[in-house]
């Protein structure tokens, strides 16, 4: 049997290089971090060959004096954390210390730097089996230069799992886009094989911030975000998220930020896919960039070897803060649909229109989904905000002549913005201080669209036939306008100050009953039905205990569950409208759901699969006429009922041509 050895450093260094250097990507994220924890306010990065090749940063950070530059390329060596009590509230990018230490170990490094106040800089090299280091003189400005060359030369095994030139490229540019999204106030230039990449100049404002989401994103992605601010509990949200109608068939427009650090996080995916679920079609992702500001002595980052994991010390309330806040910008949100095609073409916009509707399935509904029931949060800056015309600047692509689609989607957002303001005026808000949970009390639906004096005729409601009292055409013009027709038997034609409104009266009647059915069902206690056979259900005693510790969960739905053995509980009682489901299969979902998150919406997802299913079926159908007071009765009901702007299967329901659009499908003014 081999005796026990020391390991070299050199071979020590290497095998920690396996967790912090996967590929160049790896050293790119490493370097970049330490040169924004130096305070560095521009970095430059040169890469050639994908990163293979070469690497080299330059920054204007504070630099490293002479003596600790030995210490630098030394395993465990940092300046950021001295004591336990650092680590548990580590509020820099890095704190371990091995980084260049690993980062030596498998590629030619060399490191130069000159620290804050010294007139002379100092290059530092580790070689040989024991990674001694030398030290001699050098030119270079205030800051720190690090070439990292000829990445896994000595080890053969990893350089043969690397990728093509483009690939490794290609993760390199996100980590890259990554850092630039979570420092606005720092400048980042990006060069591969002498061409340059980017060139993001340091932004102080909200406008140059979107011109660089622009950039990085797509001028795509912030023509159709939201804007949030909100803060509640110690915790503050804020960034952009995607309209539901701006969706991806994967999550690769996902960007998450705590504290400065981006990280991928179970508990927030979530949180966030809980939010857009009443209001994504089926099988699509959200698109999103958000910065999550906490104490950091409230979220351990010391969880995974990258660093992409975090672990909260509160995750509930974190997971509850982000649904409730997201889920309060998008109650009010309405869609905009075919925003894509030129503008110079009319009709090849309208064809991209119908090949972005035939994209999203708009013949296929999906599974009904719904928002948890957990009420929205304070929202200081939740209102929808068109981000188009606003003139960036600096060296782009993004030029005023493509701001032509932006410019419709804002007129679209100022309708949101309108119907939002309406429907305020009919509910009212209780704010716990401590958790920022928003209790809403809101009118009835029907009685609120008599506050716009407009209705030239009387109103019929369509669910229930009462004939509302006429109103004098006078005031201010509802956002969604008046009907003047209906196509077809399935669109609604509206005339509002702005052009026209086309509405899907199915899916937009389907919204609202499904909105009234879930306000009923949850305003009063969930009605429940014993069961003449109770149901066993053998489980793991640690699940065992999971269902006895969230007890209350189960019997704010209608569930009676009790603790029958060690390993099994038994269900007694269920709620009456899932009394013909598969209780048992659904009790082990919420379980693994309730391991998996710390939490669980399932019991209330089921119940309004269900009540989605009979509002798709109780609402107006296709080919039905409709008079001019029910459409008229339709919009009404629309502008006051959250989420309006997609039905149940996530489909739009909504859209507007403004006057200048239907100007230019006539080529008029020209």
């Amino acid at each position: 049997m081999s005796r026990i050895n020391l390991l070299s450093p050199r071979l020590a260094n290497q095998i920690a290089a396996g967790e912090v250097v996967e590929r160049p990507a790896s050293v790119v994220k490493e370097l970049l971090e330490n040169s924004l924890d130096a305070g560095a306010t521009q970095l430059d990065i040169d890469v050639e060959q994908g990163g293979v090749r070469g690497i080299k940063i330059r920054d204007n950070g504070r630099g490293i004096v002479k003596d600790d530059l030995s210490l630098a390329l030394s395993r465990h060596a940092t300046s950021k954390i001295i004591t336990l009590d650092d680590l548990e509230a580590v509020s820099t990018l890095g704190f371990r210390g091995e980084a260049l230490a690993s980062i030596s170990s498998v590629s030619r490094l060399h490191l130069t730097s000159c620290a804050e106040g010294e007139s002379a800089a100092w290059r530092v090299e580790a070689e040989g089996k024991d990674m001694a280091t030398s030290v001699r003189p050098a030119s270079h400005p205030q800051g720190t230069t690090i070439e990292a060359r000829d990445l896994f030369f000595n080890t053969p095994a990893r350089r043969k799992f690397l990728r093509t030139e483009k690939t490794e490229f290609g993760h390199l540019e996100e980590v890259v886009k990554r850092l630039a999204l979570s420092r606005y106030d720092v400048g980042f230039r990006l060069n591969h094989n002498g061409k340059q990449v980017y060139d993001l100049r340091p932004v102080q404002d909200q406008l140059h911030a979107e011109h660089r989401l622009a950039t990085l994103l797509g001028k795509k992605f912030i023509e159709n975000a939201l804007t949030i601010d909100v803060e509640a509990a110690g915790l503050r949200l804020w960034g952009w998220i995607g309209l539901p109608t701006f969706s991806r068939s994967q999550a690769d427009l996902q960007y998450f930020f705590v504290n400065g650090r981006v990280v991928r996080d179970k508990l927030v995916a979530h949180a966030v896919r809980q939010a857009y679920r009443d209001v994504l079609y089926n099988g699509r992702h959200p698109t999103f960039v958000l910065y999550l500001e906490l104490d950091p002595g409230t979220v351990d980052v010391n969880v995974h070897p990258t660093k992409h994991e975090v672990r909260f010390r509160d995750g509930r309330l974190v997971h509850d803060f982000l649904f409730s806040r997201i889920h309060k910008v998008l109650a009010d949100v309405r869609p905009e649909t075919g925003m894509s095609g030129s503008a110079e073409n009319p009709i090849q916009k309208q064809e991209a229109q119908i090949q972005e509707q035939e994209k999203l399935g708009l013949g296929h509904p999906g599974q009904a989904r719904d928002v948890s029931w957990m009420s929205s949060g304070q929202n200081t800056q939740s209102e929808a905000q068109s981000f188009a015309g606003r003139g960036f600047s600096g060296p782009s692509n993004y030029t005023p002549q493509d701001m032509t689609d932006g410019a419709r989607i804002a007129g679209q957002l100022g309708v949101v913005s309108q119907m939002s303001d309406f429907a305020g005026q009919f509910v009212s808000e209780e704010v716990d201080p401590e958790t920022g949970e928003i209790k809403q009390v809101a009118a009835p639906v029907s009685s609120t669209s008599e506050s716009y004096a407009g209705s030239v005729v009387p109103q019929t409601d369509i669910g229930t036939g009462r004939v509302r009292e006429p109103l004098p055409r006078e005031g201010v013009t509802p956002p969604l306008g008046y009907a003047v027709a209906q196509l077809h038997g399935i669109y609604i034609l509206s005339e509002t100050e702005q052009g026209m409104i086309i509405v899907d009266m199915h899916a937009a009647h389907e919204r609202i009953v499904y909105e009234r059915m879930k306000a009923a069902f949850y305003s009063k206690n969930v009605p429940s039905q014993p069961l003449l056979v109770p149901i066993n259900v053998s489980i793991s005693q640690a699940e065992a205990d999971l269902v006895e510790d969230n007890h209350d969960v189960f019997v704010q739905f209608g569930f009676n569950i009790e603790r029958s053995g060690p390993e099994s509980v038994m269900v007694r009682e269920v709620p009456v409208i899932l009394i013909n489901g598969d209780i048992e299969s659904l009790v082990r979902d919420v379980i693994s759901d309730l391991v998996v998150n710390g939490t669980t919406d399932l019991l209330q997802a089921r119940a309004n699969e269900l009540m989605a299913t009979m509002a798709c079926h109780g609402a107006v159908r296709a080919n039905r006429k409709l008079s001019i007071a029910e459409m008229n009765s339709l919009l009404r009901d629309m502008e006051v009922t959250e989420r309006s702007g997609q039905c149940n299967h996530g489909r739009p329901t909504w859209t507007q041509l403004s006057m200048s659009d239907l100007d230019k499908l006539f080529l008029r003014g020209r």
